[in-house]
């Protein structure tokens, strides 16, 4: 693969310290908003400076979202091979506030579909499905079963019936990802929640219920 060269190499350059600038200046705010004009001061831009290298504000934060899931995949290394082990990278979002406001704020804004972001998120959310599900399926198979099963509700006699989803490693996958997701924006409101303990309680949950259905 070759290397970029001349004016797009710098421009490459330029647009990599800014996105370095812009997840410094999230993972140190708090619940500090961040503006524009802060990331721009930390490389010596103005703000419309900053702004032509990616289009637009909504643009510039899709690619903040992006290294910072490329950073958390590259902290994980083999642990994406051991998913309840994975869920531990929440502990590190905890440190790190601002960038979880940012992901909730831009993942909810990006339901629209002329958003900067609309594509990245069905990206995320359909490989993180299947990548997700891929190693539910396979850790099923292997699990040892628990003294204490998970106890299933049982209905009143005159109850109607609620229609149920089967458990399969794409629904849990599916499941996960909300629960991920959902945890995020009550830490933001309650900073006790313990998002690692209350993931891995859940993913032993599911792994339970796979391995019963396998």
């Amino acid at each position: 693969m070759s290397t970029p060269r001349g004016p797009y190499a710098k421009t490459s350059a330029k647009r990599q310290k800014i996105i370095e600038a812009a997840l410094a200046a999230y993972a140190e705010a708090g619940s500090r908003k961040v503006s524009v004009r802060d990331i721009a001061q930390r490389v010596g831009m103005t703000d419309a400076g900053v702004l032509h290298h990616f289009g637009s504000r909504e643009a510039l934060l899709t690619a903040v979202l992006k290294a910072r899931d490329a950073a958390a995949s590259a902290a994980l290394g083999e642990s994406h091979a051991d998913l309840r082990a994975g869920l531990g990278i929440v502990t590190h979002n905890a440190s790190t506030p601002g960038l979880v406001k940012l992901f909730v704020d831009v993942a909810a804004a990006a339901a629209e579909p002329e958003h900067p972001a609309h594509g990245f998120f069905q990206d995320r959310y359909t490989n993180g499905r299947q990548n997700i599900a891929a190693l539910l399926a396979r850790h099923a198979t292997t699990l040892e079963p628990k003294p204490t099963p998970v106890p299933e509700l049982t209905p009143e006699p005159d109850a109607t019936p609620v229609p149920t989803t089967p458990v399969t490693p794409e629904w849990a996958a599916r499941i996960l990802l909300a629960a991920t997701d959902g945890l995020q924006f009550q830490w933001l409101l309650e900073p006790d929640t313990d998002m690692a303990a209350d993931l891995t309680t859940l993913y032993d949950v599911l792994m339970q219920a796979l391995h019963k259905e396998a």
